[in-house]
């Protein structure tokens, strides 16, 4: 039914195209225009192929029950063999296996059994997080439910060796870290964790997997709603303690473990420039949409452009991502570490090579009825002109059309090439009911797909592969830089702070208008550069492409100065300017210290301390723990941040002014001067870092303007 629907929209979308000659289409010896070259890639393209091979890719899995291919795993190199043999067998060239080191992860088994409240065996299994937890076949263990596992959740309670359950709202709350750490304070040997919301919505037999970032010794694992129901139950029908009978093997290889990103390529004429296509075959459960269909549209665009034939000017490579799920334990960024190495370690010509990155994340799902291109801004507007351009065909996907969006965040392995300095593009599945509901789920399978949107998602991006292959010259605007950096100058905050913000907005301004400038030879060059290819007028292309190699030169270090100095980390990992994040820090600080002088307590300590970069974790999380997460980042060598390293802009610690304003909230006629001063103290300290790094980003933009000049 899936191959049929396939070839019956295709056909919708070639019925309405203008029919080109035959001998235009596919004469190989002719040079094509870009509308043409569009037009065959259409009729050559086949989404099937894909689809089959996000179904075979399924097979690869360390767990029999679940699944799950993870980093550094057997199930992960064999994946990874069969991708490497694939690649050559569709006719791409220089095949490799790019080898790195890492963290590696096995998850084999996970079973839980008891008896239930009416004396029935009970069998569960269980997910896991990237954990040492091997019980050498079946144990018994105590069971304790702790509620949502807080500091004060194990008041009065000895969980010392005991399994502990708790219910957890990942994106509402907090991460699975925190309650984890929690309990190995208290001596658990394991947490069992349930999903409330956010997150296995999709099912209450749902279970789920997610990155640790935090130590293997916290052992975790993931329990259905229908299990724990059921576990629950027995718990409170239990006179005794309940004694479960638990067997598990998660495996966690520190440093020794080796995964292989899988590349291949179409030679262009210019072998030292790149257009790299992305996709991570890593996965949780089967990973049907999250990530083998997004490797299949990435070899499917790869067979087809090899099946036209396509001579490409530059040189276009499709790299298969191992460990984009996750690869390094311990580590607050312990995703994208396949792309990050990449980058990084094992090329890093490529930061000068590559020229624009199109990454996959679930192409097979409509998301939205708008289809979002999530892009670096810089490509904002040259990719909102072309989306105009797609043609849309019968039963297409996405009714309401293609709109661009930015900035890319950190969720994927698109902003390891953006800060790499590498232009990238994602297919957008934030904020989407998949997310909440499948993603990450034992139900991410192929009941999920879409035709229509996965037939799109082929057209969409192998245009977009075309269209950057027959542009000469980086069409980077940084004028959308100096927008974003314009509104982020809260110019109050800054005069409260005695901090300048006019020679910062003097310098962005100089920016813009080297930007406005260069914008314009950018649009001239690349007309006279689609010209010549339509007209067949190669000398004249290759001409215009040879002088714009300087050119693209200045562009790809101006974009990359914009990364290293203007693409910041909060403590969510939401990219923001330097100095924005610390003028929400002052924004909350100077609030809560006039609510308290107004003896507004509850105010101060409901409204404000808790948006102070972390400080949410102070109201409900031990110190010991509050503080292990928050030197990992702090003290950690750069090598262990992986794609954070240098992007969060210090810390603002409140613990002991959240701990101390608690137990103060019932008498608002308390003495709270204690409270004032520590946090006078942390606006001083702000106040200084906001003034340094207004002075860092102006000399950083006057380096701009010299680059775009």
């Amino acid at each position: 039914m899936k191959k049929k629907l396939m070839t019956v929209a295709l056909g919708g979308l070639l019925a309405l195209q203008t029919a080109l000659p035959s001998q235009m289409i596919f004469a190989q010896d002719d040079v094509l225009g870009l509308e043409a070259l569009n037009q065959q890639f259409i009729e050559t393209v086949d989404a099937t192929y894909g689809y089959d091979l996000a179904v075979k890719l399924g097979e690869f899995q360390t767990n029999p029950d679940l699944g799950y291919r993870t980093a550094g795993s057997d199930a992960e190199h064999q994946a990874g063999d069969f991708l490497f043999e694939e690649m050559s067998q569709i006719g791409l060239s220089n095949v490799t296996k790019d080898e790195f080191n890492l963290d590696s992860w096995t998850f084999e088994k996970a079973n839980l059994s008891f008896t239930d409240a009416e004396g029935n065996d009970y069998s569960s299994i269980l997910g896991a997080y990237q954990v040492n937890f091997d019980t050498e076949g079946p144990q018994e263990f105590e069971v304790v439910y702790v509620n949502k596992g807080t500091e004060a959740d194990y008041e009065g309670l000895d969980v010392t060796g005991k399994l502990v359950l708790i219910d957890i709202d990942q994106r509402e709350e907090w991460w699975i870290n925190y309650p984890a750490y929690e309990a190995k304070l208290n001596g658990a040997a394991a947490v069992i964790a349930v999903q409330e919301a956010s997150f296995s919505e999709i099912s209450p037999d749902a279970l789920n997997a997610n990155d640790l970032i935090g130590p293997a010794d916290t052992p975790a694992f993931s329990m259905s709603q229908t299990d724990a129901d059921v576990l629950k139950a027995a718990l409170a029908a239990q006179e005794t303690p309940l004694s479960v009978t638990f067997d598990a093997k998660t495996v966690v290889e520190e440093a020794t473990g080796t995964a292989y990103n899988i590349v291949g390529q179409i030679e262009g004429k210019d072998p030292d420039a790149y257009i790299v296509l992305s996709a991570h075959y890593d996965a949780y459960f089967s990973g049907f949409q999250d990530n083998s269909t997004a490797v299949g549209i990435m070899l499917g665009i790869a067979k087809a452009l090899v099946e036209m034939d396509y001579q490409p000017e530059k040189t276009i490579i499709f790299m298969a991502v191992a460990a984009e799920e996750w690869g390094a334990v311990n580590t607050r960024y312990d995703w994208s570490t396949g792309a990050y190495n990449q980058l990084f370690t094992v090329h890093l010509d490529w930061q000068d090579k590559v020229m624009y990155n199109i990454n996959f994340e679930m192409p097979g799902v409509e998301h939205f009825e708008t289809h979002y291109v999530m892009a670096v801004r810089e490509l904002e507007s040259f990719l909102s002109d072309f989306v105009a351009t797609v043609p849309a065909f019968e039963g297409d996907a996405y009714s309401d059309g293609i709109e661009v969006t930015s900035p890319v965040n950190t969720w994927a392995d698109d902003f390891s090439f953006a800060i790499a300095g590498i232009p990238s593009v994602r297919n957008s599945f934030d904020d989407a009911d998949f997310g909440i509901t499948t993603y990450h789920t034992q139900f991410d399978d192929t009941e999920t797909h879409h035709d229509a949107a996965y037939l799109h998602n082929h057209i969409l991006y192998g245009l977009m592969t075309l269209k950057y292959d027959q542009t000469a010259v980086l069409p980077l605007d940084f004028t959308a830089t100096t927008s974003a950096i314009e509104a982020s100058i809260d110019q109050a905050v800054f005069a409260k702070a005695g901090v300048d913000s006019q020679s910062l907005s003097e310098s962005n301004t100089q920016v813009t208008q080297a930007a406005e400038t260069i914008n314009r030879r950018i649009a001239e060059i690349n007309a006279a550069y689609t010209e010549a290819l339509n007209k067949g007028n190669q000398e004249e292309a290759a001409n215009l492409y040879a002088e714009s190699r300087e050119l693209n030169t200045q562009l790809k270090q101006a974009f990359r100065l914009v990364q290293d100095e203007f693409t910041k980390l909060t403590w969510e990992d939401e990219p923001y300017v330097g100095h924005e994040i610390i003028t929400n820090n002052l924004t909350h600080l100077y609030a809560a210290v006039e609510a308290l002088e107004n003896g507004e307590l509850a105010l101060t300590f409901d409204d404000y301390l808790w948006a102070v970069d972390n400080n949410w974790y102070a109201y409900t999380f031990s110190k010991e723990n509050f503080d292990y997460f928050n030197q990992y980042v702090l003290d950690q060598p750069a090598e262990r941040l992986f794609w954070g390293a240098g992007r969060v802009v210090g810390h603002v610690d409140l613990f002991d002014v959240i701990e101390s304003l608690e137990g103060k909230l019932e008498d608002e006629a308390v003495d709270v001067s204690t409270e004032i001063d520590a946090l006078r103290v942390a606006i001083s300290e702000q106040e200084a870092l906001l003034g340094e790094l207004a002075a860092q980003e102006t000399v950083a933009l006057e380096a701009l303007v010299s680059l775009l000049k």
